[in-house]
């Protein structure tokens, strides 16, 4: 009696070590513009400083997180074999090179500081995350038919 095997198509979540200290980031850049946005409707210098200490913190967990990544790729090579993962890696390069920039902006003095250059940073720096974040979803799920051959 003769079985055929089938491999199985679920989609299996396989989640990089990396997108673990990732989330720290976006949530800091996203707030980030969140906050610009109120100290430009209110002019209170709080805000400026909230932001500030967002993008510092952003940066440097942004930059754990790259450190995880590198270090994942180069130990677990064979688990990205058949994926592009150069988009991904620059994308979180430019998320974090934005970010720095934005932070040399935000260390101005008052208004200027903010409006409109940070703002604008801010902004190109969350549509930047979410064009990662599509990246992302691509390398999360495998195809778990793709490992029994």
């Amino acid at each position: 009696m003769s079985t055929d095997y089938t491999p199985p198509t679920a989609m299996i979540v396989t989640s990089p070590i990396h997108l673990v200290f990732a989330q720290f980031p976006v949530v800091c850049f996203t707030l980030t513009l969140l906050t610009d946005i109120a100290y430009w409707q209110t002019g209170n210098l709080m805000w400026q400083n909230f932001s500030s200490w967002l993008l510092f913190a952003g940066v440097v967990v942004g930059v754990l997180a790259v450190l995880v990544g590198i270090v994942e790729f180069l130990v677990r090579q064979n688990r990205f074999a058949g994926r592009t993962v150069w988009p991904h890696a620059v994308g979180y390069v430019l998320v974090l090179g934005l970010a720095v920039v934005n932070g040399f902006v935000h260390a101005g003095d008052g208004w200027t500081a903010v409006v409109p250059w940070g703002l604008v940073l801010s902004g190109a720096t969350v549509v930047l995350i979410l064009a990662v974040a599509l990246l992302d979803r691509s390398l999360a799920y495998r195809h778990a038919g793709s490992e029994l051959s």
